[in-house]
């Protein structure tokens, strides 16, 4: 199964049937979502996901609606409302709102994802999305998210039939999974976060190591050519003895760091009094 697919499976498995607010919240949020439809004044659900269509069922029954039918379109379950039936229903929400109630909030939120939410496999990259009817729904719902510090974006589509909020933050993806009771989820999700940017952090290290040893070895090639260019036109015996010894040094050991080269030396020092001396054979190498 898909990462989004064990999530709705244990949201469908959510025992908090007998709260009727909860039950209707959750609803409500299913019904904002772009997955469902209306035709001669017959309201359809549909789903490619088994458990989206078997929560709903629940839902209506918990209503009192219990005159529907169940399809297989093409790869989509479909839930259709006899005409009655999406009447009651219609009604049921006319002038519905949710209280500001934090059960009813985190059962309204869970109904909209297992409506037509999506949640990419993390190993690969971070992705939420909620496609819902229009922008106002969209606004609704991003206002109770943000009354619990979790933190979407909207995206609106160019039919203006259907709006999106969404997520590419790891942390918020993760907010949201444990805002709407999915905590099998949770745990999965920021082993593999924690896993990723482990992982990630080794990778800029490696990268910064390369980039540096790069470095090393353009300036070493470099050093060497100018301390040959000096023995070659007879000016490095005329050197004083201490950038003599560190010439020597690098021409045996052109890899080396300067840090290296200090350590080498009959009398060491660090780094900075080693560059200071290297200056000075680069600069008479270029006179």
């Amino acid at each position: 199964m898909s990462f989004s697919t064990d999530i709705k499976k244990e949201l469908s498995e959510i025992n908090n049937l007998a709260n009727k607010l909860c039950v209707k919240a959750e609803m409500f949020g299913y019904l904002i979502t772009n997955n469902i439809s209306e035709s001669r004044k017959c309201i359809k659900y549909s789903t490619a996901n088994q458990y989206n269509i078997n929560r709903f069922a629940k839902l209506l029954k918990n209503l009192d609606i219990n005159k529907y039918d169940i399809s297989i379109v093409g790869k989509k379950f479909v839930i259709k409302l006899e005409k009655k039936e999406s009447m009651k229903l219609n009604e049921l929400y006319s002038n519905y709102y949710i209280e500001e109630n934090e059960n009813e909030e985190k059962a309204y939120i869970r109904g909209a994802f297992l409506g037509s939410g999506s949640i990419n496999n993390p190993k690969n990259k971070y992705h939420l999305e909620i496609i819902l009817k229009d922008n106002e729904k969209a606004d609704m719902m991003l206002k109770v998210l943000k009354k619990y510090d979790i933190n979407l974006k909207k995206l609106s589509h160019n039919d203006k039939l259907k709006c999106s909020i969404y997520s590419k933050d790891g942390e918020e993806i993760s907010k949201f999974l444990a805002f709407i009771g999915a905590n099998s989820a949770v745990l999965k999700f920021e082993e593999i976060r924690v896993y990723r940017d482990m992982r990630n952090n080794v990778n800029r290290l490696v990268n910064c190591e390369t980039a540096n040893l790069a470095k090393t070895i353009d300036a070493g090639v470099k050093q060497v050519s100018v301390i040959n260019k000096l023995k070659k036109t007879g000016k490095f015996n005329s050197l004083p003895d201490n950038l003599k010894e560190l010439a020597e040094l690098r021409l045996k050991n052109p890899e080396s760091s300067l840090i290296e080269l200090g350590k080498m030396l009959k009398e060491p020092v660090g780094k900075s009094g080693v560059n200071y001396r290297m200056k000075k054979i680069m600069e008479l190498g270029e006179e």
